[in-house]
């Protein structure tokens, strides 16, 4: 091989990386050296037009300062307040601070003479100021009065000087920020037409260099895209290059070997996976199946056998016709119970077993129970858990009005809002405090109070069953303002039903 061959054989070995860094290193090394030449003169001449103006900023700051010191003046003598004349001597020492900045020698330059002339009225100006300072805290009225006239008339002349001096200096530095400008747009033009042509150059530089590079990444790009189609049969042609081209061809060519392989092998990965969980969901939701049976199969039969003995003495108190009431609202609400006890029902089902319930124990207990409802007809025919309105009516009697010293209402409300069914149901009974709510929605207060004398379906059961059903949390919420007070129960259910 001869010593050309060799040569183009070691720039082919080189990597990739090396040889962007090579080509770019050298442009961009020559274009660092022309940018701070470039920047170090722009920079300098930005400096200097930076402090072209920076008297004119200086009068116009100690123009503001003087007026500060004369509205804090005025106001002290106006109001006599010590925040007022706080503010008074604060804003003069700021002022005298800035006259400092003024010459105070004798020149027959007009901008020396007038700022020498300022500084000589602003100490006479500031004098009379504190002398009408002194008589205002002497309460000398006439004096301070004639001292603030003074005064005033000589801010005016101190205003009318400062205007003059920086109209002064305004013209003349514009003349030097012009000068500055034309300058600095020479610096501008220079530098775009280096940067033009040191870009063309690199580009010239870079093209050749990567000529190399990206005819082999085109082929091996086209060769992916067939391969991405579904022909395994293409391959790179073989190489003995030792860059990253190299190596990434001979690693795609055996890649392609054992894709189809592999490919194969994922699908039935995949396959198995699915069947897996599949067979995992099929057991998730046989489980909450199972949950949601053994959640709603617990009655009390207690309640039962206390209702029918009080049938059996109001029959022995009445007539017929009211113990016939009575033993059908008892047939029908447990016929409900026992029929809906593993389905799901309409709100109209379900208000229709509250108000047996209500009437059950009202013949009980003598009409005791005060029961109101207002309900939205559009919404009855919506399917929420059975058994959920009852127990909750249930609970706000037995821990809600139940013996209290006053009449006890409860007042059920359903209505419809977007997606969104809310169901209250209030009493005015005992109340809670914040933290049995806060036990009773976190599932950790027990049902065990006067088991014997209910359905047994408590709050933890109608919680549990939601959340189950909707496959939602934080479905119901509790409020009480304390002790006696009355409690407040809201359900809020979606309308589209429960996920099994």
């Amino acid at each position: 091989m001869n010593r050309e061959g060799k040569r183009g054989r070691r720039w082919k070995d080189v990597p990739l990386g090396r040889k962007v860094l090579l080509a770019v290193g050298s442009i961009m090394l020559l274009m660092l050296g022309i940018n701070i030449i470039l920047y170090s003169q722009v920079n300098k001449t930005i400096r200097r037009m930076d402090t072209v103006y920076s008297s004119n900023v200086d009068l116009t700051e100690l123009s503001d300062s003087l007026s500060a010191v004369q509205e804090s003046l005025y106001a002290y003598l106006s109001v006599k307040t010590s925040d007022s004349l706080e503010n008074y001597y604060r804003s003069e020492q700021t002022y005298r601070n800035l006259l400092e900045k003024l010459g105070s020698q004798i020149s027959s330059n007009p901008t020396m003479l007038l700022e020498r002339n300022i500084r000589r009225m602003s100490e006479s100006y500031l004098a009379l100021a504190e002398e009408a300072v002194s008589a205002k805290r002497g309460r000398n009225v006439e004096k301070y009065k004639e001292l603030y006239d003074n005064s005033q008339k000589l801010y005016s002349y101190i205003n009318t000087y400062i205007d003059e001096l920086n109209s002064q200096q305004f013209r003349n530095n514009s003349a030097s920020y012009q000068t500055l400008r034309e300058a600095l747009e020479y610096l501008e033009v220079s530098s775009l037409v280096l940067m033009t042509v040191m870009m063309g150059i690199g580009i010239l530089m870079l093209f050749g260099i990567t000529k190399g590079m990206i005819e082999p990444l085109t082929n091996l790009a086209e060769t992916v895209n067939l391969v991405g189609q579904g022909n395994f049969n293409v391959k790179m042609p073989q190489t003995d290059s030792l860059d990253e081209v190299g190596i990434v061809t001979r690693a795609f060519n055996t890649m392609v070997e054992s894709l189809e392989e592999y490919i194969l092998r994922t699908t039935r990965s995949m396959e198995k996976e699915q069947q897996m969980m599949e067979r995992e969901l099929l057991m998730k939701n046989h489980l909450k199946e199972a949950q949601l049976k053994y959640l709603q199969s617990q009655i009390n039969p207690h309640f039962l056998f206390n209702s029918l003995n009080a049938g059996a003495q109001l029959a022995m108190l009445e007539d017929a016709e009211k113990t016939c009431i009575f033993v059908e609202k008892m047939a029908d609400f447990f016929r409900y119970n026992v029929k809906k006890g593993l389905e799901d029902a309409s709100l109209e089902e379900e208000l229709a077993a509250v108000e047996n319930y209500i009437y059950i124990l009202n013949v009980r207990f003598a009409g005791e129970i005060h029961f109101t409802r207002q309900a939205d007809e559009g919404i009855m025919d919506c399917r929420v858990p059975s058994m959920i309105l009852q127990p909750l009516v249930e609970n706000a009697v037995n821990h809600g009005i139940r013996n209290i010293d006053w009449e006890g209402r409860i007042h059920l409300e359903i209505v419809g809002k977007e997606d969104r069914i809310f169901i209250r149901i209030r009493d005015n009974g005992k109340g809670m405090s914040q933290e049995r709510i806060q036990e009773v929605l976190s599932g950790h207060a027990g049902d065990g109070e006067e088991q014997s004398d209910s359905t047994g379906v408590g709050m933890n059961n109608v919680i549990s069953r939601l959340e189950l059903y909707y496959n939602q949390k934080n479905l119901v919420e509790i409020y009480s303002e304390g002790e006696n007070k009355g409690t407040e129960v809201i359900l809020k259910l979606p309308k589209t039903g429960g996920q099994k």
